[in-house]
Protein backbone atom coordinates (compact mmCIF):
# COMPACT_ATOMS: atom_id res chain seq x y z
CA UNK A 1 0.00 0.00 0.00
CA UNK A 2 1.23 3.58 -0.77
CA UNK A 3 1.59 6.05 1.86
CA UNK A 4 -1.56 7.79 3.37
CA UNK A 5 -0.88 11.29 2.97
CA UNK A 6 -2.87 13.74 5.62
CA UNK A 7 -5.87 15.61 3.41
CA UNK A 8 -8.68 14.71 1.57
CA UNK A 9 -10.87 16.71 -0.23
CA UNK A 10 -14.98 16.16 0.34
CA UNK A 11 -17.39 17.14 -1.82
CA UNK A 12 -21.11 17.15 -0.92
CA UNK A 13 -23.75 15.75 -2.97
CA UNK A 14 -26.63 15.80 -0.90
CA UNK A 15 -28.55 18.50 -3.00
CA UNK A 16 -28.42 16.62 -6.07
CA UNK A 17 -27.88 12.78 -5.42
CA UNK A 18 -29.23 13.04 -2.10
CA UNK A 19 -32.66 15.12 -2.76
CA UNK A 20 -33.30 13.55 -6.30
CA UNK A 21 -34.25 10.17 -4.99
CA UNK A 22 -36.58 11.64 -2.24
CA UNK A 23 -40.22 10.61 -2.50
CA UNK A 24 -40.99 14.22 -1.56
CA UNK A 25 -39.51 17.57 -3.43
CA UNK A 26 -37.61 19.40 -0.98
CA UNK A 27 -38.77 23.39 -1.60
CA UNK A 28 -35.98 25.45 -3.28
CA UNK A 29 -36.08 27.82 -0.40
CA UNK A 30 -34.70 24.55 1.55
CA UNK A 31 -32.08 23.72 -1.19
CA UNK A 32 -30.77 27.26 -0.85
CA UNK A 33 -30.81 27.65 2.61
CA UNK A 34 -28.75 24.24 2.97
CA UNK A 35 -26.70 24.83 0.03
CA UNK A 36 -25.37 28.33 1.92
CA UNK A 37 -25.03 26.55 4.69
CA UNK A 38 -23.24 23.59 3.55
CA UNK A 39 -21.06 25.92 1.77
CA UNK A 40 -19.46 26.92 5.58
CA UNK A 41 -18.74 23.64 6.53
CA UNK A 42 -15.00 23.10 4.51
CA UNK A 43 -16.30 20.79 1.83
CA UNK A 44 -14.41 21.12 -1.72
CA UNK A 45 -17.44 21.18 -3.68
CA UNK A 46 -21.40 21.41 -3.98
CA UNK A 47 -22.90 19.54 -6.16
CA UNK A 48 -26.05 22.10 -6.10
CA UNK A 49 -28.76 20.10 -8.74
CA UNK A 50 -28.79 18.81 -12.49
CA UNK A 51 -30.04 20.26 -15.67
CA UNK A 52 -31.83 17.62 -16.73
CA UNK A 53 -35.52 16.81 -17.67
CA UNK A 54 -38.03 17.72 -14.89
CA UNK A 55 -40.12 14.70 -16.57
CA UNK A 56 -37.22 12.38 -15.74
CA UNK A 57 -36.46 13.58 -12.39
CA UNK A 58 -39.00 16.00 -11.09
CA UNK A 59 -37.22 16.68 -7.55
CA UNK A 60 -34.57 18.82 -9.36
CA UNK A 61 -36.61 20.69 -11.57
CA UNK A 62 -35.90 24.49 -9.62
CA UNK A 63 -31.91 23.82 -10.53
CA UNK A 64 -31.83 27.61 -12.28
CA UNK A 65 -33.92 28.72 -8.95
CA UNK A 66 -31.23 27.43 -6.92
CA UNK A 67 -28.35 28.38 -8.85
CA UNK A 68 -29.71 31.86 -8.80
CA UNK A 69 -30.34 32.07 -4.76
CA UNK A 70 -26.97 30.75 -3.92
CA UNK A 71 -24.21 33.10 -1.95
CA UNK A 72 -21.13 31.61 -3.40
CA UNK A 73 -18.49 31.04 -0.37
CA UNK A 74 -15.20 31.70 -1.63
CA UNK A 75 -12.63 28.25 -2.19
CA UNK A 76 -15.99 26.91 -2.88
CA UNK A 77 -16.41 25.37 -6.48
CA UNK A 78 -20.45 24.94 -7.21
CA UNK A 79 -21.14 22.28 -9.67
CA UNK A 80 -23.84 20.81 -11.44
CA UNK A 81 -24.64 17.29 -13.57
CA UNK A 82 -25.09 17.88 -17.37
CA UNK A 83 -26.07 14.55 -18.96
CA UNK A 84 -26.43 15.77 -22.42
CA UNK A 85 -26.54 19.22 -24.73
CA UNK A 86 -29.91 20.15 -23.92
CA UNK A 87 -28.20 20.99 -20.30
CA UNK A 88 -25.08 22.65 -21.23
CA UNK A 89 -26.52 26.31 -21.92
CA UNK A 90 -28.92 26.08 -19.18
CA UNK A 91 -25.52 25.17 -16.71
CA UNK A 92 -23.50 28.31 -18.52
CA UNK A 93 -26.55 30.80 -18.49
CA UNK A 94 -26.44 29.67 -14.38
CA UNK A 95 -22.30 30.46 -13.97
CA UNK A 96 -21.38 26.94 -12.57
CA UNK A 97 -18.29 26.71 -11.43
CA UNK A 98 -17.59 23.01 -13.30
CA UNK A 99 -19.61 20.79 -14.49
CA UNK A 100 -20.17 16.89 -14.39
CA UNK A 101 -20.45 14.48 -17.53
CA UNK A 102 -21.91 11.36 -17.00
CA UNK A 103 -22.17 7.77 -18.71
CA UNK A 104 -22.52 4.44 -17.42
CA UNK A 105 -19.70 2.04 -19.02
CA UNK A 106 -22.63 -0.53 -18.59
CA UNK A 107 -24.95 -0.39 -21.98
CA UNK A 108 -27.75 -1.52 -20.68
CA UNK A 109 -27.52 1.22 -17.07
CA UNK A 110 -26.92 3.67 -19.45
CA UNK A 111 -29.87 2.97 -21.96
CA UNK A 112 -32.25 3.19 -18.58
CA UNK A 113 -30.66 6.15 -17.12
CA UNK A 114 -29.83 8.57 -19.69
CA UNK A 115 -31.83 6.57 -22.87
CA UNK A 116 -28.51 6.53 -24.82
CA UNK A 117 -25.79 4.10 -26.20
CA UNK A 118 -22.33 4.69 -24.81
CA UNK A 119 -21.50 5.60 -28.10
CA UNK A 120 -24.41 8.36 -28.21
CA UNK A 121 -23.28 9.47 -24.66
CA UNK A 122 -19.81 10.09 -26.07
CA UNK A 123 -21.45 12.12 -29.02
CA UNK A 124 -23.41 14.37 -26.56
CA UNK A 125 -19.77 14.78 -24.85
CA UNK A 126 -18.38 16.49 -27.92
CA UNK A 127 -20.93 18.76 -28.26
CA UNK A 128 -21.07 19.71 -24.53
CA UNK A 129 -16.89 20.47 -24.61
CA UNK A 130 -17.54 22.92 -27.76
CA UNK A 131 -20.55 24.28 -26.06
CA UNK A 132 -17.78 25.54 -23.48
CA UNK A 133 -14.88 26.45 -25.00
CA UNK A 134 -13.58 30.07 -24.05
CA UNK A 135 -16.08 29.58 -20.95
CA UNK A 136 -13.56 29.14 -18.13
CA UNK A 137 -15.86 26.18 -16.82
CA UNK A 138 -14.31 23.00 -15.64
CA UNK A 139 -15.75 19.77 -16.78
CA UNK A 140 -15.08 16.33 -14.58
CA UNK A 141 -16.56 13.16 -16.04
CA UNK A 142 -18.29 10.51 -13.94
CA UNK A 143 -18.27 7.08 -15.24
CA UNK A 144 -20.93 5.60 -13.45
CA UNK A 145 -21.47 1.31 -12.36
CA UNK A 146 -17.58 1.27 -12.97
CA UNK A 147 -17.67 -1.48 -10.65
CA UNK A 148 -20.82 -2.59 -11.59
CA UNK A 149 -23.93 -2.52 -13.79
CA UNK A 150 -27.45 -3.92 -12.68
CA UNK A 151 -28.41 -5.23 -16.04
CA UNK A 152 -24.92 -6.55 -16.69
CA UNK A 153 -22.98 -7.25 -13.92
CA UNK A 154 -18.78 -6.71 -13.39
CA UNK A 155 -17.02 -4.42 -15.96
CA UNK A 156 -13.66 -5.66 -17.98
CA UNK A 157 -11.26 -3.29 -16.40
CA UNK A 158 -10.05 -2.76 -19.78
CA UNK A 159 -13.52 -1.25 -20.48
CA UNK A 160 -13.29 1.47 -17.22
CA UNK A 161 -9.33 2.30 -18.71
CA UNK A 162 -10.55 2.78 -22.14
CA UNK A 163 -13.55 5.06 -21.25
CA UNK A 164 -10.78 7.31 -19.28
CA UNK A 165 -8.95 7.23 -22.19
CA UNK A 166 -11.70 8.65 -24.45
CA UNK A 167 -12.84 11.64 -22.38
CA UNK A 168 -9.14 12.57 -21.89
CA UNK A 169 -9.16 12.62 -25.72
CA UNK A 170 -12.08 14.85 -25.24
CA UNK A 171 -10.43 17.62 -22.75
CA UNK A 172 -12.24 15.65 -20.23
CA UNK A 173 -9.22 16.31 -17.01
CA UNK A 174 -10.53 15.52 -13.91
CA UNK A 175 -12.53 11.63 -13.44
CA UNK A 176 -14.82 10.46 -11.27
CA UNK A 177 -15.26 6.54 -11.08
CA UNK A 178 -18.87 5.78 -9.30
CA UNK A 179 -20.01 2.35 -7.78
CA UNK A 180 -23.45 3.43 -8.73
CA UNK A 181 -25.29 0.56 -7.65
CA UNK A 182 -22.96 -0.43 -4.41
CA UNK A 183 -20.89 -3.73 -5.16
CA UNK A 184 -17.80 -2.84 -5.18
CA UNK A 185 -15.64 -4.28 -2.20
CA UNK A 186 -12.22 -3.30 -0.52
CA UNK A 187 -10.00 -5.42 -2.60
CA UNK A 188 -11.83 -4.45 -6.04
CA UNK A 189 -11.41 -1.04 -5.15
CA UNK A 190 -7.59 -1.10 -4.36
CA UNK A 191 -7.22 -3.04 -7.41
CA UNK A 192 -8.91 -0.26 -10.03
CA UNK A 193 -7.73 2.87 -8.23
CA UNK A 194 -4.05 1.42 -8.24
CA UNK A 195 -4.27 0.65 -11.84
CA UNK A 196 -5.97 4.05 -12.96
CA UNK A 197 -3.88 6.02 -10.99
CA UNK A 198 -0.54 3.39 -12.99
CA UNK A 199 -1.90 4.30 -16.21
CA UNK A 200 -3.17 7.85 -15.55
CA UNK A 201 -0.57 9.59 -12.38
CA UNK A 202 -1.63 12.92 -13.01
CA UNK A 203 -5.22 12.35 -13.18
CA UNK A 204 -7.04 14.00 -10.40
CA UNK A 205 -9.40 10.81 -9.52
CA UNK A 206 -12.22 10.90 -7.09
CA UNK A 207 -14.59 7.85 -5.62
CA UNK A 208 -18.32 8.01 -5.33
CA UNK A 209 -19.25 5.15 -3.40
CA UNK A 210 -22.69 4.15 -2.36
CA UNK A 211 -23.28 2.43 0.56
CA UNK A 212 -25.87 -0.11 -0.75
CA UNK A 213 -24.12 -2.85 1.30
CA UNK A 214 -22.18 -1.53 3.77
CA UNK A 215 -18.89 -1.56 2.61
CA UNK A 216 -18.70 2.42 1.50
CA UNK A 217 -16.63 3.13 4.62
CA UNK A 218 -13.74 0.31 3.98
CA UNK A 219 -14.14 1.19 -0.02
CA UNK A 220 -12.79 4.87 0.80
CA UNK A 221 -10.13 3.67 3.35
CA UNK A 222 -8.95 1.15 0.08
CA UNK A 223 -9.01 3.94 -2.15
CA UNK A 224 -7.01 5.87 0.12
CA UNK A 225 -4.37 3.67 0.70
CA UNK A 226 -3.91 3.53 -3.03
CA UNK A 227 -3.70 7.58 -2.91
CA UNK A 228 -6.85 8.85 -4.04
CA UNK A 229 -7.92 12.38 -2.13
CA UNK A 230 -11.41 12.82 -3.34
CA UNK A 231 -14.72 11.74 -2.58
CA UNK A 232 -18.03 12.84 -3.01
CA UNK A 233 -20.02 11.96 -0.18
CA UNK A 234 -24.00 12.61 1.36
CA UNK A 235 -25.08 14.49 4.46
CA UNK A 236 -27.16 11.89 5.73
CA UNK A 237 -26.00 8.81 3.55
CA UNK A 238 -29.43 9.61 1.46
CA UNK A 239 -29.34 9.27 -2.07
CA UNK A 240 -29.50 7.32 -4.91
CA UNK A 241 -29.85 6.10 -8.45
CA UNK A 242 -33.65 6.28 -9.47
CA UNK A 243 -32.78 3.75 -12.49
CA UNK A 244 -30.72 1.10 -10.67
CA UNK A 245 -32.94 -1.23 -8.87
CA UNK A 246 -32.30 -1.79 -5.24
CA UNK A 247 -29.30 1.09 -5.17
CA UNK A 248 -29.41 2.83 -1.72
CA UNK A 249 -27.53 5.79 -0.61
CA UNK A 250 -24.50 7.33 -0.98
CA UNK A 251 -21.70 7.04 1.21
CA UNK A 252 -22.34 9.34 4.31
CA UNK A 253 -20.74 12.51 4.85
CA UNK A 254 -20.56 13.25 8.78
CA UNK A 255 -19.79 9.20 8.81
CA UNK A 256 -16.95 9.52 6.19
CA UNK A 257 -15.60 12.77 7.88
CA UNK A 258 -15.39 10.97 11.42
CA UNK A 259 -14.11 7.58 10.27
CA UNK A 260 -11.18 10.09 8.51
CA UNK A 261 -10.35 12.39 11.40
CA UNK A 262 -9.83 9.18 13.50
CA UNK A 263 -7.73 7.89 11.50
CA UNK A 264 -5.40 11.51 11.49
CA UNK A 265 -6.31 12.56 7.73
CA UNK A 266 -7.28 15.85 7.88
CA UNK A 267 -10.89 17.34 5.59
CA UNK A 268 -11.01 20.21 6.15
CA UNK A 269 -14.01 20.19 7.26
CA UNK A 270 -16.22 20.97 10.55
CA UNK A 271 -17.72 17.73 11.48
CA UNK A 272 -19.91 19.40 14.06
CA UNK A 273 -21.33 21.55 11.74
CA UNK A 274 -22.29 18.87 9.50
CA UNK A 275 -23.77 16.58 12.26
CA UNK A 276 -26.01 19.99 12.81
CA UNK A 277 -27.13 19.74 9.12
CA UNK A 278 -27.88 16.24 9.50
CA UNK A 279 -29.57 15.99 12.55
CA UNK A 280 -32.14 18.34 10.66
CA UNK A 281 -32.73 16.45 7.65
CA UNK A 282 -35.43 13.17 9.31
CA UNK A 283 -37.63 16.43 10.11
CA UNK A 284 -37.28 17.61 6.78
CA UNK A 285 -37.43 14.62 4.66
CA UNK A 286 -40.04 12.90 6.80
CA UNK A 287 -37.58 10.05 7.38
CA UNK A 288 -35.09 8.52 9.24
CA UNK A 289 -31.42 8.47 7.45
CA UNK A 290 -29.11 5.76 7.40
CA UNK A 291 -26.24 7.87 9.08
CA UNK A 292 -25.08 6.45 12.01
CA UNK A 293 -22.52 9.47 14.10
CA UNK A 294 -25.83 11.43 13.94
CA UNK A 295 -27.36 9.18 16.43
CA UNK A 296 -24.18 7.60 18.01
CA UNK A 297 -21.86 10.59 18.24
CA UNK A 298 -18.17 10.90 18.09
CA UNK A 299 -16.46 8.66 19.36
CA UNK A 300 -15.09 11.00 21.76
CA UNK A 301 -18.55 11.33 23.27
CA UNK A 302 -18.87 10.61 27.45
CA UNK A 303 -21.52 9.67 29.34
CA UNK A 304 -22.07 10.72 33.26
Amino acid sequence: MSQVRDAVEINEVVLRDGFQNEPGFVTTAEKIRLANRIAKTGVRRIEVSAFVSPKAIPNLRDAEEVFAGLVREPGVIYTALVPNERGVQRAIECRVDEVNLVMSIGEKHNLRNLRMTCAQSLEQFKGIMSALAGTGIAVNGTIATTFGCPFEGPQPVERILWCIDTYRALGINAITIADTIGVANPRQVSRMTSLIRKHHEDLPLTLHLHNTRDMALANALAAIDEGVRSFDASIGGIGGCPYAPGATGNICTEDLVHMLHQCGISTGVDLDAVLDLSAELPDLLGHELPGYVVKAGTSERLYA
